[in-house]
């Protein structure tokens, strides 16, 4: 992936196989499936320079992304994030080199990998890139797990249509998201396929009714919607509260535990739910969320 001029991170989204191939993609297909890049982009941007999740990618501010010609062999497009004015952290006179570059590439990495079901490990990714920024005196837009896990949620049906042309009229096979860090291309965990589109369209409910413990680090209070992180899976998992529960003293224990996990660095005790739960899984059995249908401060007996 060539350089491309001043811009402070860039992307590159390449599909390969079948059509794709001999430089020739379904149109409507591979135009969904640009939305659908450009939506998840801007989404993780917006979080990044204004600390907002936003619904709308037309309502991305402080940044511009524009997009570059197809290059021979696989069929590919590139994607250039320019930030604006005082949104603009730039800290290095190498635009791809930049820590913003840097964070961006990771958050993309984390909302595109958590959504088809490759953990990255918050703490290991962007909670080194904070550190290093520390110890350098570099000031970087402070972006939460929970924040990150909201983007998710906003991003599911963009990131579903990225596959549109692996699973349509399949004129492609795979596809592999890149950006440009130290001149380098560096690829997203996952590479798209028809495995991951599977796994974010199916779901089956399981009849099993489990118990889980947890700390709760995303929750909409419109959609009843969140994720709890459950320390036997070593990882946060989205979760819905069933209907019949969505009451006062439920909706108050999973915000009180959203709120200690999110101040956690404040001294704030830690505030574990306990939850009887049916599995949401994948055809495979691969365990995509939880149905919540009881949720306690104190256990079960």
């Amino acid at each position: 992936m060539e350089s491309m001029k001043n811009y402070d991170v860039q992307f590159e989204l390449s599909y390969e196989g079948n059509d794709s191939d001999g430089h020739e993609i379904d149109m409507y297909d591979v135009s969904q499936a640009l939305i659908g890049f450009q939506r998840s982009l801007a989404i993780t941007t917006h979080l990044i320079l204004n600390g907002k999740v936003i619904v709308q990618a037309p309502s991305l501010k402080g940044a511009k992304i524009y997009t570059f010609p197809s290059e021979e062999g696989s069929w590919k497009v590139k994607a250039g994030i320019l930030v604006l004015g005082t949104a603009a952290y730039h800290v290095s006179t190498a635009p791809n080199n930049t820590p913003l570059g840097h964070l961006v590439y990771s958050a993309y990495d984390y909302v595109i990998s958590q959504s088809l079901g490759f953990h990255v490990d918050y703490d290991k990714s962007l909670g080194q890139l904070y550190e290093e920024a520390e110890e350098s005196k570099i000031e970087l837009p402070k972006v939460r797990e929970t924040q990150l896990d909201s983007v998710i949620e906003k991003c599911s049906t963009a990131i579903t249509e990225i596959h549109r042309p692996i699973y349509k009229n399949k004129t492609a096979k795979t596809a592999k998201i890149y950006t440009n860090i130290n001149n380098q291309d560096v690829p997203l965990n996952p590479t798209l396929s028809m495995d991951t589109f599977q796994y974010i369209i199916e779901e089956f409910t399981n009849d099993e009714v489990i118990e889980i413990r947890g700390f709760v680090s995303s929750y909409s209070s419109n959609t009843f919607k969140g994720r709890i992180y459950v320390p036997a899976q070593e990882r946060s998992i989205p979760f819905v509260l069933a209907e019949p529960i969505r009451g006062e003293s439920v909706i108050r224990d999973m915000v009180e535990s959203l709120k200690a996990n999110a101040l956690r660095n404040y001294d704030e005790k830690p505030y574990e739910v306990f939850c009887k739960a049916q599995k949401i899984t994948t055809k495979t059995g691969h365990l995509k969320s939880y149905k919540i249908l009881a949720v306690s401060s104190v256990g079960f007996n």
